[in-house]
């Protein structure tokens, strides 16, 4: 397992003057590394088995893009629920132990269960929400509710 070292850099500040309570802050925030990445059960995924995830977002939507290669689209559940999307995955692992004319010597690629929940911020229209599996990448499209989309206002003159 590797360690991640998260650096950050900050714009300068005005007159270089800073508060005790500002820099206590951003030696907290540049000291430590996010802990899920060392937790596999980690409630938002984030463990060594859960797939990489890309979220964007635009007016209109939301887009999920998880990279599963290997995975086949019927071992992949996406569920959704209180405005949290949920990528589940399980494969039945190989056991070739018990072949007698293959010997490993080394065995990396692994295809275990995962689950990964991603927690949207505005709400999106579920039920119209489209999911594209290609050369291993799993894009979710999510619609975001009327209720959240930017309006426009237009002024009239008198």
């Amino acid at each position: 397992m590797t360690t991640r070292i998260i650096r950050r850099t900050y714009a300068p500040v005005e007159n270089n003057v800073l508060s005790l309570r500002d820099m206590m802050n951003r030696l907290m925030e540049n000291a430590f590394v996010s802990p899920e990445q060392w937790v596999s059960d980690w409630p938002q995924g984030g463990g060594a088995n859960a797939p990489a995830i890309d979220v964007t977002e635009t007016n209109d939507e939301y887009t999920v893009k998880a990279a599963l290669p290997g995975w086949k689209p019927a071992n992949v559940d996406i569920t959704f629920e209180s405005g949290t999307v949920t990528l589940k995955g399980e494969v039945a692992t190989e056991n070739n132990e018990g072949d007698e004319k293959t010997r490993w010597h080394r065995r990396e690629i692994r295809q275990t269960s995962f689950a990964r929940s991603i927690t949207l911020p505005t709400e999106v229209e579920a039920d119209k929400a489209r999911a594209e599996f290609e050369n291993g990448v799993l894009t979710l499209k999510l619609p975001k509710a009327e209720v959240v989309k930017p309006k426009q206002i237009k002024i009239t003159v008198k």
